[in-house]
């Protein structure tokens, strides 16, 4: 492995889209939601663990959950731990992590992913992240990861490529072209048929130093407010510069502060049997069903003339369903959620609505 290989792994969100399962206290890239044995988080940690040195792989996580990564991670260092005393979104994350990464060397490659991705093969997989950190030594391009797309999602954002003969080394290496955010059903299906747009996988590799001048160029802000900490980062002085320094930073993605800005973006098209893990939704597709079409969790569900839904129940939770088709059913710790699939994006409201009326633990 090279030694100058790095890997950002982000698992600060709270997985709101999987409530009641999901709690702020115990989200969801800490949960073996897939029932292989494995947290998301674990699995993202062992994938990259194949691809770069272990010590060289930083978890950005809040600092709610230290504790949380030390318990599932065994032999990481604190260092290795990048804690965030607030959320505000993926760009302040990664210039963060960044800066740190930075004190200690500067000539990284850094590959960045989320904690909750499904990634089917993962041979594959690792050969696309290899040519990537390699191009991105060599080259001052940004390089988003983009998925092939199977049918016209309207939860995803595309990438929009055109073809170049920038990196003949491997020609699924491309130069975007534009960025568009979930779009509505009949604009992505006009994208699957054009040919040319990529899901966003929002996996991303480049050259810290190809980041950091690109950070400084289109969010000059956060760049100057992270550069002051320089000398601190990885010192006993980090901890109280980043108190004050990360509260007055702006919520923003890194996708809108600097991928849809950015002149040097590239996009690798991968098929590798990737999933954005997101909504109950998603999961779905990854479980084991039955002949109805049920994708059942819990051992005391009894299911008559139901099709197509998704059931959690605890272990020892006996359930009777009668009559539902395309539903989600979750019994987690005191709360019971039934919705039907197509409205899952109401979940977000849900939470918001229960925090309001009834009450921050529940959340």
């Amino acid at each position: 492995m090279n030694k100058n290989d790095y890997c950002i792994i982000m698992a600060g969100g709270i997985g709101s889209r999987f409530w009641p399962l999901s709690r702020t206290a115990h989200p969801k890239q800490f949960l073996d939601i897939l029932g292989t044995g494995e947290t998301l988080l674990q699995q993202t940690f062992r994938r990259f663990s194949g691809i770069v040195p272990e010590k060289n792989i930083y978890i950005v996580t809040n600092e709610s959950y230290f504790s949380l990564v030390k318990e599932q991670i065994p032999g990481i260092t604190d260092q290795q731990i990048v804690l965030e005393p607030a959320r505000r979104n993926t760009a302040p994350c990664l210039a963060y992590a960044a800066y740190k990464i930075n004190a200690i060397n500067p000539k990284a490659n850094v590959v960045v992913a989320p904690s909750d991705h499904v990634i089917i093969k993962e041979d594959v997989f690792a050969d696309i992240i290899k040519s990537g950190l390699k191009a991105s030594s060599t080259n001052p391009w940004l390089i988003t990861l983009g998925i092939t797309p199977s049918f016209p999602n309207t939860g995803y954002g595309y990438i929009q490529f055109k073809e170049t003969d920038a990196y003949p080394e491997d020609l699924r290496l491309n130069k975007v072209k534009t960025f568009t955010e979930k779009p509505v059903l009949e604009m992505a299906v006009s994208f699957l048929e054009s040919g040319d747009f990529l899901w966003n996988s929002g996996i991303f590799v480049w050259s810290l130093k190809s980041f950091l001048d690109a950070l400084g160029r289109h969010v000059p802000d956060m760049s100057q407010a992270f550069e002051k900490g320089v000398g601190l980062y990885n010192t006993p002085k980090e901890k109280e510069f980043i108190q004050s320094t990360y509260t007055t930073c702006r919520s923003v993605s890194i996708d809108y502060a600097v991928m849809e800005k950015a002149e040097n973006v590239f996009v690798m098209k991968s098929d590798f049997g990737w999933s954005d893990l997101g909504t109950w939704g998603s999961l779905y597709e990854h479980r084991e069903k039955n002949a109805e079409g049920n994708a059942v969790v819990g051992k005391n569900a009894m299911l008559y003339d139901c099709k197509n839904c998704i059931v959690t129940l605890p272990k020892d939770k006996l359930a009777v369903l009668q009559g539902l088709e395309d539903y989600i059913v979750v019994d987690a710790d005191k709360i019971l959620m039934v919705c039907r699939k197509s409205d899952e994006q109401e979940i977000r409201q849900f939470v918001n609505d229960v925090m309001v009326n009834k009450g921050e633990h529940f959340v």
